[in-house]
């Protein structure tokens, strides 16, 4: 375990190596841009849809390192069924999601003999070339099956973009002729793994703890992040920063949306629940698959990349509610029992957390006593959403105002809007 450097050496926060040893960057360099796509617009074109640039983002970056661009076949076989990937040096990483990029009869044909495509973004524009490409059957109930577990019907990702997709996968190296933006007034939080990279440097962490969440922050998380530090803090460390990295691509309908999220933790750190000047708030690029372990692992891989060495895991993360059945998907127990033990994050440090809950005689949120369970209320998203929707407050100490109000307003926009449609048609 890396411990805090010598008094009066310059402190780096590249604690851990990125996988692989390199941080992949396939963005083009500007100077190089008009002449890749002009080779671009002569090539064979792909249509990405909105998820597939989502991946385009998450690999150019090097969230994916040491993975270059979509997975060609003997990448996928070991990702789907090794959850990781064994590099030319006999060294394993972790990769536990297969990271594809799905093609349709058509398309194949169009393609042809070419070894090398243009990738086309939603809008029409040319986004990427994808290299020395190899296309191989898409066997999507083997892939479903060894991702989730199930093929239960309502599974949030598999029903909207692995049934609907081409029954072929297309595998090259992406060349990426300009950074991804979504001009959604958050691109700023957008910080790549060499940008966090480097603001640990500046900010001269000697530990970085990553928290990934897709929810609004309550107390409870908050106690969790901020008992993190104290503990880092008691085992020698000088300056533990806090990666705050709520996942910012594809989430299920019901869950609070990206802006959202993002002004609702902006008030956390208003309202000084968390501190400014320990905490990096920033979005992760990557769609969230709902795999319970399996995904938690990508999750934690890719902080590695980003240069966390310590990553806080709860109950059930990457989690859900069985499709058709009432019960969780998985063992809520198995993410961080399946942290420890996965192939290549070994030389990540997980940090299992302790149950919080909301206790009614102290009126704020707290670890759980088991020898006085009764006085413990246990709020679950799906109360806090219903709370917030009713106009209801919960408990007090449960959030900061500041990030119950921003819950609040959305909820009243929501309703507004979906009793619009309802009045036009009466």
């Amino acid at each position: 375990m890396l411990q805090a450097s010598v008094s009066g050496t310059v402190i780096k926060s590249s604690l851990i190596e990125p996988d692989g040893g390199v941080l992949v960057d396939a963005r083009v360099p500007e100077s190089e841009r008009g002449s890749k796509t002009l080779e671009a617009e002569l090539l064979p074109k792909v249509s990405l849809a909105k998820i597939d640039v989502e991946w385009v983002h998450v690999i150019s970056e090097g969230w994916a390192s040491p993975l270059k661009g979509f997975m060609r076949e003997n990448e996928y076989l070991q990702s789907l069924h090794f959850n990781s990937l064994r590099m030319e040096n006999g060294t394993v990483v972790n990769m536990s999601l297969p990271i594809v990029l799905a093609i349709d009869d058509e398309t194949k044909e169009r393609i042809g003999s070419s070894k090398d495509v243009g990738l086309v973004g939603p809008e029409g524009d040319l986004l990427a070339i994808l290299r020395s490409i190899e296309i191989y059957k898409h066997n999507k109930e083997e892939r479903i099956t060894r991702t989730w577990g199930t093929t239960a019907p309502g599974l949030p990702y598999v029903d909207e973009f692995i049934i609907p997709a081409g029954n072929w996968l297309l595998g090259g190296d992406l060349e990426v002729l300009k950074p991804i933006k979504y001009n959604d007034g958050l691109d700023h939080y957008r910080l790549s793994p060499k940008q966090l990279r480097n603001e640990f440097d500046r900010r001269r962490a000697d530990a970085v703890f990553a928290f990934q969440l897709r929810n609004p922050v309550h107390n409870g998380h908050a106690l969790l992040m901020n008992d993190t530090r104290r503990r880092l803090l008691e085992m020698g460390y000088k300056n533990p920063i806090l990666l705050l990295h709520p996942l910012g691509g594809f989430t299920k309908a019901d869950d609070v949306p990206l802006g959202v999220r993002m002004e609702q933790h902006c008030k956390v750190l208003e309202d000084g629940v968390l501190d400014h000047e320990t905490t990096i708030v920033a979005i992760f690029p990557s769609p969230m698959h709902y795999a319970g372990p399996t995904e938690v692992q990508w999750h934690a891989k890719a902080r590695v990349n980003a240069g966390a060495n310590f990553y806080i895991v709860g109950r059930d993360p990457a989690g859900m509610g069985h499709p058709t059945e009432k019960r969780d998907l998985y063992d809520p127990d198995h993410g961080k029992k399946v942290l420890s033990m996965a192939p290549g994050l070994e030389k990540l440090n997980i940090l299992p957390f302790r149950v919080a809950a909301y206790d009614t005689a102290a009126k704020k949120m707290a670890f759980f006593d088991p020898s006085r369970s009764k006085e413990f209320l246990f709020i679950s998203g799906t109360k806090m959403r219903t709370y917030a929707r009713n106009g209801e407050n919960p408990p007090d100490g449960f959030m900061c105002p500041g990030g119950w109000e921003v819950l609040v307003k959305y909820y009243e926009r929501s309703v507004t809007e979906e009793a619009m449609p309802a009045a036009a048609s009466a």
